[in-house]
């Protein structure tokens, strides 16, 4: 305390946002330098809230993590920006909107995109903004991308919660079984265009299937491995599978995940199963599935199959909240988005080891793919319990230097103290989706790698990648984005205009983009009825809520769909959430509803128990409830401190991995459940 008192009095100012910086600098040293305060989050925490104390809001908040000159220098955008003689990241991203045809040719340059016959151009300018058409003239398969890499580099390196000893999968053997992959494709009947699900974990085998099929000119159709069968079915006959990959049965948490089973209880395709141990062969229940070691074949080469840049190459889903989820095509244009985002925003180079804990039934899945493979990185893959503390030795084992979460795994870990006094100290950057993070929750993963900073990436299937993000070259303060993504700008509009907080909308083209639904009508989906920009500009609808904070930074604010307006007051689940956090529960997530039918909203809270003992409890929900309003009356608005009732739950309804179901899928299931308490 003497020291922290020493560093306080050295600065006088300290209403200055540089003097704040300084003295949150000076306290980390003081961490560094002392094992306890290391081991101590909470005191951290406070030193934070102490360096940045009464800082204003034209400041923006504080940041956590400062770009040393040598980082910016060495990092990839700061290469560009000595290539192009740019004085500023601003310089940089402006250049990239304001010349795309440039800028992607830079990129595509940049990453080694293999092509068969090259493009006349990058962008038709004659194309329509609402279907642009990148690449025109081209020829290629994108998979062939992924094998750039020195043959004998480590491709994989792979773990499970069933047989923890690491494996290393080098280039060479994934393009080899990939190969045979294709091979054995072509010898059941497969055709070019044929679609395939995938239903299984992201292990070497499942990426070398992912990058085999798309070798043969097939679709790849992705299916999270958790999905029930009623979901496996719907997905698969939306997307016209005529062929699933999936295995028999995995390890997580302890107990044994049967998948094969799902595919006969949902009456799926002919399917290919594999084993825990891929080696071991397996038996099939059905006549017209087959074991994965009879499916493959011995040859490991195979001449890929030419493609056009606008062939779908993946569908991937969205969560489906109100409706059948959409099927969302990737092309072969598509991975170059995610490899450019993590080229130039995660700076990953041949140096690193990706780990992102995820699966080819969500866009996570191909985009850590490409975002390793085309630049000639590493994946580290991991199948089990992801919030075990054996999950954290394979981080550190494997040499993880980027490592990828999503919110509710970091709140899981805070809580839970699970991944305390690990060493992560080969972590050079985290990254963080599919959800609105919290401060703190990102604060204290900074602080499980040494303070090392979280690049925020938010965007979506349908964009390949992210729209906004934070970069290697930029302060990190903690759950905040800092710039739009290479390549593309949004705006913000609140009642058709332009405002610090509101509803964001894309400012096409960019590679990565959609094109085209399976199942509904594209422009009905993301143009119509979409005002124009400040400037005229065509905007394509995404559907968030983002607020521009001083310092430019920005913050995500969850869905439009999760805007909830009480007594006139208009805030945001997310809002909301974020200020009524207790050690009693582990997650929540509020909800307005109309209890009586009278059209006033109130407000609801489902919650997580930290101990699931307490579920039946008669009195934690009137003590969460009180505790909550609270809360929202002392750290956000009065108006909105009265909570109706707070609802126990053993875990959060899903509507995709790491993702909660919007309030109005929250909202059916209240109502469902009032319905069947009155007809008890």
């Amino acid at each position: 305390m003497a020291r922290v008192n020493d560093i306080l009095r050295g600065h006088k100012d300290r209403t200055n946002p540089q003097t704040q910086v300084g003295l949150w600098l000076e306290f980390r040293g003081l961490i560094d330098q002392d094992p306890v305060l290391r081991r101590t989050f909470g005191v951290q925490a406070i030193l934070y809230g102490l360096a940045y104390e009464g800082r204003k809001a034209e400041d923006g908040p504080g940041p956590a993590w400062i770009p040393s000159p040598e980082t910016i220098r060495t990092s990839h955008l700061g290469s560009i920006m000595r290539e192009r003689h740019l004085g500023s990241y601003a310089e940089l991203h402006r250049w990239s909107t304001e010349h795309r045809e440039d800028f992607w040719s830079e990129m595509i340059k940049r990453l080694g995109i293999v092509f068969r016959k090259k493009p006349e151009r990058i962008l038709e300018p004659t194309a329509d903004l609402t279907h642009a058409d990148w690449l025109p003239g081209a020829s290629l398969n994108i998979a062939e991308s992924c094998f750039g890499a020195e043959p004998g580099k480590t491709a994989i390196v792979y773990a499970s919660e069933a047989t923890p000893k690491l494996r290393r999968v080098t280039y060479r053997e994934l393009h080899g079984l990939a190969a045979r992959v294709a091979n054995g494709m072509s010898d059941i009947g497969t055709q070019p265009g044929d679609r395939v699900a995938l239903y299984l974990p992201m292990t070497p085998e499942s990426v070398a299937i992912y990058l085999g099929v798309i070798l043969a000119g097939a679709c790849v159709v992705g299916i999270a491995d958790a999905s029930a069968p009623a979901d496996f079915e719907k997905r698969s006959r939306i997307a016209g599978a005529k062929l699933v990959f999936t295995v028999d049965a995995y390890l997580r948490d302890g107990k044994e995940h049967p998948v094969y089973a799902k595919v006969i209880a949902a009456h799926g395709p002919p399917a290919v199963v594999l084993g825990a141990d891929p080696e071991t062969p397996v038996r099939t229940t059905r006549p017209k599935d087959l074991a994965w070691t009879d499916f493959l074949g011995d040859k490991k080469t195979f001449d890929a199959v030419p493609c056009q840049p606008s062939d779908p190459t993946t569908i991937l889903f969205s969560s489906g909240t109100t409706k059948d989820p959409k099927a969302i095509p990737w092309t072969h244009t598509t991975p170059i988005k995610a490899a450019a985002d993590a080229y130039l925003h995660h700076d990953v180079g041949p140096e690193d080891v990706l780990a992102w804990p995820t699966s080819f039934g969500w866009m996570m899945g191909p985009w850590l793919t490409y975002a390793s493979l085309v630049n000639r990185a590493t994946m580290a893959l991991y199948v089990g319990g992801t919030n075990r503390r054996a999950f954290g030795e394979f981080v550190s084992e494997a040499g993880v230097t980027m490592l990828g979460v999503v919110p509710k795994l970091v709140r899981v870990w805070k809580l839970e103290e699970t991944m305390d006094g690990l060493d992560w100290s080969r972590i050079q950057r985290f990254s963080s989706t599919a959800e609105p993070s919290t401060p703190d929750e990102m604060l204290y993963l900074m602080s499980l790698a040494g303070y090392k900073p979280v690049i925020e990436y938010c965007g979506g299937t349908e964009i390949g990648g992210g729209y906004i993000t934070g970069t290697m070259v930029q302060p990190c303060a903690p759950s905040t984005f800092t710039t739009a993504a290479m390549g593309l700008d949004f705006v913000i509009l609140e009642d058709g205009q332009v405002s610090e907080r509101g509803e964001l909308f894309l400012i096409p083209p960019s590679i990565g983009f959609s094109n085209d639904l399976l199942n509904y009508d594209h422009f009905e989906e993301y143009f119509d009825h979409v005002p124009a920009g400040p400037n005229g500009e065509r905007l394509r609808r995404h559907g968030d809520q983002v607020e521009r904070l001083g310092g430019g930074f920005y913050r995500h604010r969850g869905r439009v769909d999760d805007m909830i307006n009480l007594n006139g007051v208009k805030t945001s689940a997310e809002e909301i959430r974020s200020v009524i956090g207790t050690e009693l529960v582990t997650d929540s997530k509020p909800i307005s509803v109309d209890t009586d039918a009278s059209g006033q909203h109130k407000l609801v809270v489902y919650a997580v128990p930290r101990d699931l003992r307490l579920l039946t409890s008669l009195d934690l929900p009137e003590r969460l409830r009180m505790q909550f309003q609270r809360d929202i009356k002392e750290r956000l608005n009065p108006l909105l401190a009265h909570v109706e009732e707070v609802v126990l739950v053993p875990e959060l309804p899903q509507a995709g991995p790491g993702k909660t179901k919007t309030m109005q899928e929250l909202r059916r299931d209240y109502e469902t459940r009032g319905r069947k308490i009155e007809h008890r």
